[in-house]
């Protein structure tokens, strides 16, 4: 299929957010995504509160690029995975991210 691209996908949410309505559709859409593209998934909790649940694509020692954010909608997985799949697709286009660029055929029919 496709090498590793050596990208991880960041979840950051605070440690008092709710995992079952808020945390686990985000993380769950992550998985999904980092599954598909071969990559990794790390969520990390903060013990500050703040509302939003961020996702962020880094590719090795690059500034993380935020490419979701959940200010508390409450979407669905499916929903969730679009974005993100639909993100990773136009970054696939940054000529930085040449990782991306060799699997946007996979990430368009991933739909």
């Amino acid at each position: 299929m496709f090498e590793n691209s050596g990208g991880t996908l960041l979840v950051y949410a605070s440690s008092f957010t709710s995992r079952e309505k808020r945390l686990n559709p985000i993380s769950s859409a992550a998985e999904k995504m980092a599954k598909l593209l071969k990559m990794k998934v790390e969520v990390k909790t903060f013990r500050k509160r703040f509302t939003p649940i961020y996702v962020y694509y880094k590719e090795g020692e690059e500034e993380p690029i935020p490419i979701y954010c959940d200010s508390g909608e409450g979407s669905d997985t499916q929903k969730i995975y679009s974005a993100l799949r639909n993100m990773m697709f136009v970054l696939s286009f940054h000529p930085k991210h040449s990782a991306l660029q060799s699997i946007r055929k996979e990430i368009m029919r991933s739909s």
